[in-house]
This record gives C-alpha cells, structure tokens and sequence, in this order.
C-alpha cells in the first residue's frame, strides 16, 4: 500500500465517531448493517452519520450496497487488513515478534 492511501486511512480513522462506526461494522461482519440501524446503536443523527461514512467509504474502508429503499454499509476488510500489514510489515527488524493478543491481553 502507498503511503499517501495509509495516511489517508488513518486519518480517517483518527476521529472518534469514524473509528466507532468503523469498529461496529467490523463486529457486524461481511453483511454489514443498514444507515439507520448504525445511527440507532450509536445514537448519531443521520446527517452526522452521513458525513462519517462518506469519509471511511472516500477513505477505501468502507463499502455501501443499496438493498431496497436501504443502504447497507460494511467494513471492506481486505482494506483493514492492507493498512494492518503496512503497519506491521517491517516488525521487530526481522526478529521474532513477541506474541500476538487481543484488546483483552494483560501482557
């Protein structure tokens, strides 16, 4: 990934509400979730969401697909997974990194 396409992401996701919805529609999977019922769960109004999504989507991070009178949105996870390792990509200079845990882990 180009370093102009991670900032851009990052910026994008360096915004509260953005990281929430982004994080939402990651826990909601491929199938992603209908416009309304992302501002109902994180009480945005539909305007404020719009600006929100229109950025993750500007951004490459998020995907919209009309379904009827709805709009659905999901996170476009080969996207995440890109600037995850274009993070990573040079870790620990080549040496074995220490393990990997979750937002849970006490290490």
């Amino acid at each position: 990934m180009e370093i102009k396409q991670t900032v851009q992401r990052l910026a994008a996701l360096a915004q509260e509400n953005r990281l929430t919805v982004f994080r939402l529609l990651v826990e909601a999977g491929p199938a992603g979730m209908a416009a309304g019922r992302i501002a109902e769960a994180l009480g945005l109004a539909p305007a404020t969401l719009s600006f929100h999504l229109k950025e993750l989507t500007h951004a490459g991070l998020v995907q919209a697909r009309q379904e009827g009178r709805f709009i659905f949105y999901s996170a476009d996870f080969a996207a995440m997974n890109d600037l995850i390792a274009t993070l990573t990509e040079n870790c620990c200079g080549g040496e074995p990194c220490l393990p990997v845990c979750g937002p849970n882990c006490k290490e």
